[in-house]
């Protein structure tokens, strides 16, 4: 046996649902605080810089090619900086790791083994990528590795 409605009598119960339902909402605000924090993500093609000194008049190079992204505050600065791992050669070879960069932001300098060097700043979120070109003077011919360290950082 089937039970059957006429259309108005659901229309009717529809109405009075909702005027119900109506009556009983109430109004408010919420504040809601989001903190976002800065984010890196840094790629470079590697991590060994490889020197082959032919002699000592003559200096050598080593490239690296980097992509670095980052995802800050609309002024928040974003800075690339690099390190020896270990001293080049000696300290007097140390000394004489410099580097040129090649790309929007980059700098150029020399590498210091006791405070990480800036070769790079940007203000911003985005993503940029660059070359740095490394030269080598050293008193002793040969093949040098220097292990490198790359930060990317957006404090």
């Amino acid at each position: 046996m089937r039970f059957r409605f006429p259309v108005c009598v659901v229309a009717g119960l529809l109405t009075v649902t909702v005027n119900a339902s109506a009556a009983e909402t109430a109004c408010g605000s919420v504040t809601v605080v989001a903190t976002f924090s800065s984010r890196t993500t840094l790629q470079v093609s590697s991590d060994l810089l490889t020197f082959d000194v032919a002699s000592a008049e003559t200096q050598a190079t080593a490239s690296i090619d980097f992509l670095a992204a980052a995802r800050t505050h609309a002024d928040g600065p974003v800075v690339l900086s690099i390190e020896p791992l270990r001293e080049a050669v000696s300290e007097s070879a140390a000394a004489s790791l410099a580097f040129n960069g090649d790309g929007a932001g980059t700098t150029s300098g020399s590498v210091s083994s006791h405070v990480p060097t800036v070769a790079g700043q940007w203000i911003g979120s985005g993503v940029r990528r660059g070359h740095l070109v490394f030269t080598l003077r050293s008193s002793s011919s040969g093949t040098h590795i220097v292990p490198i360290r790359f930060v990317l950082s957006a404090p």
